[in-house]
């Protein structure tokens, strides 16, 4: 009977994900809002499916984990020095501001003691990153100078979460003041970084080229969740959070080949375990309690957008942008975000805040949410309206940087290697993609870009640029492996062009079948080259030698393959 009860409530949770996620991502509100509503559902507030939502919080924990690692993942320090006015100056003037105004009307209209008041001011100053990237990606406005900017903002306040996480234990035991507090938490975050990106560069790369060495995709994937969930359970063990231990794991992988690979392989979990803590905090949120507070969430709703609005937009203006481009960010970062769940509740845990407030303030983070496509399609129109130009909101060009199309090489053996090496005496741009991270170091030692992953993968050819890439060069001699790049390939960009390598004529053949470009039978080609240099040695003219080699080529070899009638 209790594997029954299990088994229901594992199946509730499944089937309520799934429905939540995709009807609320088809109507534009994203899957976090779903998975809270889901979990109002069939919480004990709801149908009762679920009437124990503690366990599921736990594991659902391991999620935001994840989720720290893949943000410190992506912040490479060359990455944040190119952007460091926008992420310091203008991201930190937004939380800053925006948290002091929001702690001082917490403080006196909650009211709350001043630590509690500045945590929900500085939590409910985060805006959603997955709201934010995914509307500026819809917009296709993530190059733009407003889209910059946003995304600058949003930078600066993931990398905010981690010294506030640490924050909330500090508070609890009451051992500092608040300003010794998070001033001690930020030291205590710098001097672990600096520390950690030192070892990190003298053992990581090496521990990952040891275990890709074999070879075996599980024995990676395994390494990888080791790395993250053994810093975690070592900064959690040293009274730090292992939201921290997973971010400065993250950056320890900023700058490594094998980056990609491992953000592929961890990003299942980092879902599936998300989507549990967001339904998990939705099951926590009592109906009772909101239905007594409905005006207390509305105004406190109202006052959020409309100041988080106001003073994102001067803040923006202040930075030399325009006024329009001051209402665009402004309505696309008014909201509160995913993090304010993951700090609000933890502060529960630790009785920094009480229970009551901590669903008041979950509503609120989840309305503004449900309000942000709204209010960003109306900062859009009022944006257009200002500066009397419909075109404002159409995609901004690539600079100048991004408009040269590189070549992707998936394979750097002999002969990958052979053309990189044309392509870089050539100065034509290219990254290659190799799994054996012998041959990914080799290319890095010879100057070149290259990676660690399989290019059969979506997400790596995403992570590599195959949508703007000018072709990709399949050149392994595994036929299996290719056939699985060239349907990726067609799946992912089904105009990019696929020159594959291949053993002979009737391999070439069948790779076509499924969507090459353009194949060469290396056995055939090799013999074409060998009968050119026969026929040199013995005086042969060499217009007839080319004109001979280009009549045996045309036609896809037909002239030299046994039995294949020519055209």
């Amino acid at each position: 009977m209790h594997q029954d009860a299990m088994l229901i409530e594992i199946l509730a949770l499944m089937a309520v994900a799934v429905i939540s996620a995709t009807v609320f991502g088809r109507l534009g509100f994203g899957a976090i809002l779903g998975y809270l509503v889901g979990g109002m559902l069939i919480g004990p507030w709801g149908l009762g499916l679920i009437d124990n939502p503690t366990q599921i919080a736990h594991l659902g924990e391991f999620g935001v984990v994840f989720l720290l690692f893949l943000i410190g993942i992506e912040l490479k320090p060359a990455r944040l020095w190119v952007m460091r006015r926008q992420v310091f100056g203008l991201g930190s003037l937004q939380l800053l501001v925006t948290g002091a105004v929001l702690s001082f009307l917490a403080y006196y209209a909650l009211p709350l003691a001043p630590g509690a008041a500045a945590l929900v001011g500085l939590g409910l100053a985060l805006s959603s990153t997955a709201f934010g990237i995914q509307l500026l990606a819809a917009k296709n406005q993530l190059s733009s100078q407003w889209g910059r900017a946003g995304f600058s903002i949003l930078l600066l306040q993931d990398l905010a979460v981690v010294p506030l996480l640490a924050l909330v234990p500090l508070l609890a035991r009451g051992e500092a003041t608040v300003g010794a507090s998070f001033g001690l938490a930020i030291l205590e975050t710098l001097a672990i970084l600096a520390s950690v990106i030192i070892a990190g560069r003298i053992a990581i790369n090496p521990l990952f080229r040891l275990v890709a060495a074999n070879k075996t995709p599980e024995v990676f994937t395994g390494f990888a969740l080791l790395l993250v969930l053994g810093f975690g359970w070592f900064m959690d063990s040293i009274g730090l959070s292992m939201a921290m231990g997973a971010f400065i794991a993250g950056l320890l992988m900023a700058e490594s080949e094998f980056r990609h690979q491992v953000e592929v392989d961890v990003m299942p979990f980092r879902g599936l375990l998300l989507g549990l803590f967001f339904m998990a905090v939705g099951m926590g949120i009592n109906f009772g309690t909101l239905a007594t507070q409905t005006w207390l969430i509305l105004g406190m709703l109202a006052t959020l957008l409309i100041l988080k609005a106001l003073i994102i937009t001067l803040l923006v203006r202040l930075m030399g942008y325009t006024v329009p481009e001051g209402i665009k960010v402004g309505a696309l970062l008014a909201q509160a975000g995913e993090f304010g769940f993951v700090l609000f509740t933890y502060a529960k845990l630790e009785g920094v805040l009480t229970g009551e407030l901590v669903e008041t303030l979950s509503a609120v983070i989840a309305l503004s949410m449900a309000a942000t496509p709204l209010l960003f399609a109306g900062g859009l129109r009022l944006s257009r309206r200002l500066t009397h130009d419909i075109a404002a909101a159409a995609p901004t060009p690539e600079g100048a940087e991004g408009s040269r199309r590189q070549v992707i090489i998936a394979g750097f053996g002999r002969v990958g290697e052979t053309i990189a090496r044309i392509l870089a005496d050539l100065d034509i741009p290219f990254t290659a993609v190799d799994l054996d991270p012998v041959h990914v170091k080799k290319a890095r030692e010879a100057g070149f870009n290259a990676i660690y992953g399989d290019a059969a993968r979506p997400e790596i050819l995403r992570a590599v640029g195959a949508n703007e890439a000018a072709l990709l060069v399949i050149t392994l001699d595994d036929p299996k492996a290719a056939e699985r790049m060239i349907l990726s390939a067609r799946r992912e960009c089904s105009t990019l062009p696929t020159y594959v390598r291949t053993h002979n004529a009737s391999a070439a053949k069948a790779l076509r079948a499924l969507g090459a470009t353009h194949t060469v039978p290396e056995t055939l080609e090799a013999s074409l080259s060998l009968g050119a240099e026969v026929a040199r040695a013995l005086k042969a003219d060499d217009d007839d030698i080319r004109t001979v080699i280009k009549v045996l080529r045309s036609d896809d070899y037909r002239a030299l393959v046994p039995g294949v009638p020519e055209q």
